[in-house]
């Protein structure tokens, strides 16, 4: 791909995207044909009311969910009608995830949790033989973000800004192209909140990482490149971010 359409082609897209959820006879209708591009290197917040549909265009891009219409593109190819098989690598080597509740795995120290998703892409050789870079790896990014004294620690013994450092360097330990947040600040205190915004802002300044990431919270939001604004499932509106 030239350095030219690398400039021009978003990174990550979505166009028209419907998705509808059935449950018994009550059909839910969350995206009405939104839409929502990222260039390499952008940070953009996506806002609105419970309901709009911030949490499924997120679970969308990021392959977690299908739309019942429209269609995903990653470097302009389309992506959500791969095999099982492609999408699951591609979730599991160009998106990265962060959840408001973590799901960090309780049984597993900071550092195990950091490493699975290594785990999961090497076969058992293949992950025997290179355990130790693995780990050497996860502890070099546990102390990128703060967390080099808590490495033994089971999630039930840190913090909730602990919690969320955590899920960023599990998030970050397959280097992913594009980061996917959703809420990430919405289980914290309004301090640690802001210290959480600080790392994934210096993420994407320094590595260029791209993130997405939906929020509630306006002055959140305002902490990013562009807000794509929601409403009813449909994009009400973009503008630049004030505070960039």
């Amino acid at each position: 791909m030239s350095s030219a359409v690398k400039m021009t082609t978003p990174l990550i897209s979505a166009r028209a995207i419907q998705k509808t959820y059935v449950t018994g006879e009550h059909r839910v209708r969350v995206l009405r044909g939104a839409g929502l591009s990222a260039m390499e290197g952008e940070f953009i917040s996506v806002i609105g009311q419970s309901g709009s549909g911030k949490s499924t265009m997120l679970h969308v891009l990021g392959l977690l969910d299908a739309p019942d219409v429209g269609e995903v593109l990653y470097e302009g190819q389309r992506i959500d009608d791969l095999s099982e098989k492609a999408r699951d690598l591609l979730r599991n080597r160009v998106f990265g995830f962060i959840f408001q509740f973590y799901h960090l795995l309780p049984e597993l120290s900071l550092v195990e949790n950091v490493m699975a998703p290594l785990m999961i892409r090497h076969s058992f050789v293949s992950w025997w033989k290179q355990r130790r870079q693995i780990r050497e790896k996860a502890m070099h990014i546990l102390e990128c973000v703060g967390l080099e004294h808590r490495l033994k620690h089971r999630p039930s013994e840190l913090s909730g800004g602990e919690l969320q450092r955590g899920a960023i360097a599990r998030a970050l330990i397959t280097e992913p192209r594009i980061l996917l947040a959703d809420e990430p600040t919405g289980n914290l205190d309004a301090e640690t909140g802001q210290d959480i915004m600080g790392l994934l802002k210096r993420l994407n300044e320094d590595r260029q990482l791209t993130i997405i990431m939906v929020t509630h919270d306006e002055s959140i939001a305002g902490q990013a490149h562009r807000i794509v604004r929601l409403r009813d499932g449909q994009i009400e509106k973009t503008t630049l971010a004030a505070a960039m």
